[in-house]
């Protein structure tokens, strides 16, 4: 959903934080036979799944999270309000799980209207026909910092995080197949935007809070890839996160600029040995991991002077080890990083075939990657055969698929859901308010994302489950 600044009731370093993810999935059905399908019919059996007896545009989970339909009949996924990465890492792959979920019964619906096959469902960023679909990050920022400056600084930050987050994609290229390290930097078109499809850009400018605006302002950002790999995800938002609290309190990177960001973006992920130099607005060259270096520099000034906290060292420490072995050897990290990873698996298939990178296999393998069924997707084939860096335990993921985060909003949200369906009550809920239909429509504002309780909420509860109790 977000994630939030905050100093709470102390001035100066950071106290608390929570965090947030959002991830649109393909979606392809594949008949046993020739038949036509709308993605709309497929996207209604997975809804059933998840939401019984309904079929919404837009629903919220037990577990807190938001489900619904994106443009394009894109299944998206919004994680609930988490106060620490590891919590964010195990609500992001809880989304995976939920609809994986979902395929069995989904598949069946199908198949009693006579329409046999299978649904599969990819967390990445781009189709074949070269649409492309987000993973979005929202950082709530304060609202006294001034937001075009933060957002200077942080452009040269994004531009260049790719090298650790980038999901990896095979493009033809006049013709020839060529890696690139990203899958969405050649869909971005400008440095700052409000739009997230016409014009997407490496810092959009949306300004929706969700919580009290005369405190904060959004920032949201569009310009990630989605990620299969667990450590990706942990490292993406944790050197975000990380940089961005630095530059708040002061920490600031000056001199960074490039003198073409959205060339830069291109250029870096069209360069799998990260040895292109990128033209900076003052003349010099940098390559994408000296670049990082210089926030990794800063953000070890900043924590020098911070109380300790080993979420944040953790991950200033594996950003430190990532950024050391991609600049001796890249495949170094081929447990770590998904573009790297993904690389690894297409170069020892087309090394035991004998086969080109134009061969058609290769781009099913790239696909192929990407699917969140665990018995077929290639990414946790290898995760079972101990190919892959865990950072969560399964157990909390899988328990994270119906249990809210416990010391945020979420859990106020996802125990009020479960209420109300227990007591078979229809219910209208956001992100920031509550309201149980019929009897007591009073709207709840639930304006503070920190706050796992809400006294109003707790009276209602009590209300309805009393004259449940004497009738």
């Amino acid at each position: 959903m977000y994630s939030v600044y905050t100093n709470m009731l102390q001035p100066g370093p950071l106290r608390r934080r929570i965090f947030g993810l959002e991830n649109e999935y393909g979606l392809i059905f594949s008949p046993n036979g020739r038949v036509y399908l709308p993605m709309e019919k497929v996207l209604g059996y997975i809804f059933e799944g998840l939401i019984p007896n309904s079929w919404p545009s837009n629903a919220f989970l037990v577990n807190g999270a938001r489900f619904y339909q994106d443009t394009g009949c894109h299944p998206e996924y919004s994680t609930p309000e988490c106060d620490n990465i590891l919590d964010l890492v195990i609500h992001d792959k809880a989304g995976e799980r939920l609809l994986e979920a979902c395929l069995p019964a989904a598949e069946e619906r199908l198949r009693e209207e006579g329409l046999s096959g299978e649904i599969y469902i990819f967390k990445n960023n781009t189709d074949s026909l070269g649409n492309t679909y987000g993973c979005h990050e929202n950082f709530l920022m304060r609202r006294d910092v001034d937001f075009w400056k933060v957002t200077e600084q942080l452009i040269p930050f994004f531009v260049t995080r790719q090298v650790y987050s980038g999901a990896g994609k095979v493009l033809k290229v006049s013709g020839k197949p060529q890696y690139f390290i990203s899958q969405r930097a050649q869909h971005i078109h400008e440095k700052t935007s409000s739009s997230t499809t016409s014009s997407r850009s490496i810092i959009n400018t949306r300004d929706e809070p969700h919580a009290d605006a005369e405190r904060y302002r959004r920032l949201h950002i569009i310009v990630g890839d989605s990620n299969m790999s667990e450590f990706a995800t942990y490292l993406k938002v944790g050197t975000a996160t990380l940089v961005l609290s630095m530059i708040e309190e002061g920490y600031t990177v000056q001199g960074m600029e490039f003198e073409d960001p959205v060339k830069a973006i291109r250029e870096v992920s069209r360069d799998p040995t990260l040895k292109r130099k990128i033209k900076l607005d003052d003349g010099r060259q940098m390559t994408a991991v000296e670049v990082q270096r210089v926030y990794l520099d800063r953000a070890q000034e900043y924590l020098a002077q911070q109380e300790h906290d080993p979420i944040l060292d953790d991950v200033w420490q594996r950003w430190t080890m990532v950024l050391d072995k991609l600049e001796e050897d890249p495949m170094q990290l081929v447990r770590e990083i998904d573009w790297v990873t993904k690389r690894h698996l297409i170069q020892s298939y087309v090394d035991k075939k004998g086969c080109g990178w134009d061969d058609p296999r290769v781009f099913l393998l790239d696909l192929q990657f990407h699917d969140v069924k665990r018995t077929r997707g290639l990414y946790y084939l290898m995760e079972s055969r101990g190919l892959i860096e865990r950072v969560v335990e399964e157990e909390a993921v899988q328990r994270a698929m119906s249990t809210p985060p416990q010391t945020t909003r979420a859990k106020v949200r996802g125990d009020f859901i479960r209420f109300a369906r227990a007591k078979n009550r229809s219910y209208t809920v956001d992100w920031t308010y509550l309201k149980l239909n019929g009897y007591w429509e009073e709207t709840i504002l639930c304006m503070d994302p920190f706050s796992a309780v809400n006294r109003r909420v707790d009276e209602l509860v009590a209300q309805v489950a009393g004259l449940r109790f004497y009738r």
